[in-house]
């Protein structure tokens, strides 16, 4: 009887795709795994360290994990990802309940680090000598043994090629990410991602296209393109960005209706891709466009790239050049150096450039970076700043909704609920944008319908 092994994913939608890899591998191998795991045989949680709310969430449900262990509902606990990745001796040495850690350049090893937690050989039989992965028996070198048999860790290099791992995707039938490079060149000053995920490295157009083919031959309409910087795309692999040559790609693809671009840095939007984008209806008119702050100061001592005049163009352009466009974006509040001036400015912005949806964030000072090491607003300063930044958001926001009453758009439907059944426009983007209340009878989940706006978050078939 094959043993179950349950999966939790924290963190983005980068971090999902590498859980969805594990999935396979771990079906692949005979498991029976999935997001169930009361009862599992051992649990692997695919954790967040970016900051330090992403962090607390992690150890938590470590933590949590631990009391499940503890009262015998589940078996061994695997820590996986940016956490151990980032921690890997104080993970190890501070968390009894862990059995093992794999970090972010080991996800294809999750299999032999599975095994090895439960104490089985490679062919999934229990060890009758209780040796471990070293080969060891429990009579040989027992200090070794007693370490690794209890924190058996797996360290792969971060600036390998892409892992091209099958997945069991775990979204909807109807979309699924696509990820198309791994790391970061970009080093923000506030940031640890290339520390944890290693420099930046682009999958090959013929590897993306073929997934993406799969992907929509098992009923994917949509695909969401995310990477750390996804215009900064083929620049490391062909010498020069290369996303309109990805997009022309998967275009092509028959059953593909929508391609949605998340990540994108303005200083790289440049009038090629804005123009593509215009021009080719299975692009959505969606951009996720991460700005962080708009004064220049506060930009330059961050180490963005563009100052704030930059990212004014830019959006003109997009205004201009895609009309109707809905744009993402993160703003973070409390940054070193943001003083009551920088933040009025940051509010202005706001207000002036309508930006449909932003996401806002409290700073998070990340030990190891050297904005944790400047002058910033106190913890309170920044809480009262973020919330006034989310009201700001919040009327534009409302604005925005008001002004789709009456109007008619395309909705890729999800499920049935409430008063009828709830989707997505053009305008929302999976788990970070919510859903549009669709009232009718007899629709089709997975499918897309026009419907027409008859209040703010709410729509009728036409």
């Amino acid at each position: 009887m094959s043993k179950n092994i349950g999966l939790i994913s924290l963190g983005c939608a980068k971090n999902l795709v590498n859980s969805e890899q594990m999935l396979f591998l771990l079906k692949e191998a005979g498991y029976g795994a999935g997001g169930e795991y009361d009862g599992a045989d051992a649990v692997v949680v695919n954790t967040c360290a970016f900051i330090e709310s992403a962090k607390m969430e992690a150890i938590e449900t470590i933590l949590e994990l631990g009391r499940l262990k503890d009262e015998g509902r589940i078996g061994k606990i695997v820590v996986a990802g940016c956490l151990p990745e980032r921690y890997k001796g104080e993970l190890i040495s501070e968390m009894p309940e862990i059995d093992a850690v794999v970090g972010v350049g080991s996800f294809d090893d999750i299999v032999t680090a599975v095994r090895a937690a439960l104490g089985e050989n490679e062919h999934g039989d229990e060890h009758g000598d209780g040796s471990c992965a070293c080969g060891k028996g429990k009579n040989e070198h027992k200090d070794h043994h007693r370490v690794h048999v209890r924190k058996l860790a797996f360290f792969g290099g971060i600036d390998a090629a892409v892992s091209e791992t099958e997945r069991v995707i775990t979204t909807p039938p109807s979309w699924a990410y696509l990820k198309i490079a791994e790391g970061c060149d970009n080093r923000c000053a506030f940031c640890v991602i290339p520390d944890i995920r290693g420099p930046y490295r682009s999958r090959p157009i013929g590897n993306i296209v073929e997934e993406a083919r799969g992907l929509a031959n098992k009923g994917s309409k949509e695909l969401i393109i995310v990477s750390q910087d996804t215009t900064r795309y083929g620049a490391d692999l062909y010498g020069s960005r290369s996303l309109t040559e990805l997009l022309a790609a998967l275009c092509d693809i028959p059953q593909l209706q929508w391609i949605r671009l998340h990540y994108l840095y303005p200083e790289l939007v440049d009038e090629k891709l804005i123009d593509f984008i215009a021009q080719n209806d299975k692009i959505v008119k969606y951009l996720d466009m991460p700005i962080q702050h708009i004064n220049d100061g506060i930009l330059a001592r961050m180490r963005r790239r563009g100052a704030g005049g930059e990212i004014r163009e830019t959006l003109r352009r997009i205004r201009a050049g895609i009309p109707g466009a809905v744009l993402r974006t993160s703003v973070i509040a409390g940054l070193p150096g943001e003083g009551e001036r920088e933040f009025e400015e940051l509010c202005e912005f706001l207000n002036e450039s309508k930006i449909e949806r932003t996401g806002v964030f409290q700073y998070s000072p990340e030990e190891g970076t050297d904005a944790a090491l400047m002058d910033r607003p106190d913890t309170e300063t920044a809480e009262l700043r973020a919330r006034m930044l989310t009201g700001i958001q919040q009327e534009i926001y409302e604005e925005f909704c008001g002004g789709r009453i009456g109007s008619a758009t395309k909705v890729l439907i999800e499920g049935e609920g409430g008063t009828g059944y709830f989707g997505r426009s053009f305008a929302e983007s999976p788990d970070v944008d919510g859903y549009i209340t669709v009232e009718a009878e007899n629709l089709e989940i997975g499918e897309f319908y026009d419907v027409r706006f008859v209040g703010p978050e709410l729509a009728e078939r036409t």
